[in-house]
């Protein structure tokens, strides 16, 4: 499985987010949107959005900590 969050170090949602996957002993690759250009512009491809977090599971993208959606896309 794989999972992505593209985030800030400031955003209180990302770090939620990255809470929760540990907690639940889910593995993800952080990107930090804020020095890496690179990837924020990746993360606005995917989700056509600018604001973060914005989570990839296996190509199902999320934005936002939504646990529903989170918890759906990690059950397929």
């Amino acid at each position: 499985m794989a999972v992505k969050i593209y985030s800030t170090p400031t955003c209180g949602y990302c770090n939620k987010a990255k809470d929760y996957f540990r907690t639940n002993s889910i593995a993800f690759t952080e990107y930090n949107v804020a020095s890496d250009q690179r990837k924020a512009e990746e993360m606005v491809r995917k989700s056509g959005q600018m604001g973060v977090p914005v989570i990839d599971i296996n190509g199902k993208v999320i934005v936002g900590f939504n646990r529903p959606e989170i918890d759906r896309a990690l059950r397929k």
